[in-house]
């Protein structure tokens, strides 16, 4: 059996390591096909900072974002030929403010949208609902 904490940790490694990809690939491909690049790039983001919330509470969402960033960060920046890939244009900040805010707002939704079992959600009928087997005769429904 794998001790609790260790659990953690890798459930943390491993949304930091997809907040990375998530970063590197939307930042190639934010200007690819404008505008639905950046939209695409901008809903994985919504997408996986939902999924780390729910998967792993605030300090996996905060893993994520903190992979995401360290990614962006490191390729917004002029490379060793000068080229850059995400410049200082609209796009680049959507991308940059955008992907931020997103992450932000999964880290403000509401609690109970990531609980399991939330107050006022409608249940399944128990079994106790169900009428017994022999309750209706067979007289009965021939006869109907």
């Amino acid at each position: 059996m794998i001790p609790r904490g260790r659990l953690r940790v890798g459930r943390l490694l491993a949304l930091a390591l997809l907040g990375i990809v998530v970063g590197v690939v939307g930042t190639g491909g934010h200007r690819a096909f404008m505008p639905w690049g950046a939209v695409l790039a901008l809903a994985a983001v919504l997408a996986t900072s939902v999924l780390a919330r729910a998967y792993a509470g605030f300090p996996g969402l905060l893993a994520f974002g903190v992979g995401w960033v360290a990614a962006v960060e490191t390729l917004r920046r002029v490379g060793p030929g000068g080229d850059v890939l995400v410049p200082a244009q609209p796009v680049g900040y959507i991308w940059i403010f955008g992907g931020m805010a997103l992450v932000a707002a999964a880290a403000f939704a509401p609690a109970r949208w990531f609980r399991e079992h939330a107050e006022g959600q409608l249940t399944a009928p128990s079994t106790g609902d169900v009428p017994p087997v022999g309750s209706v005769t067979d007289e009965r429904v021939l006869n109907a």
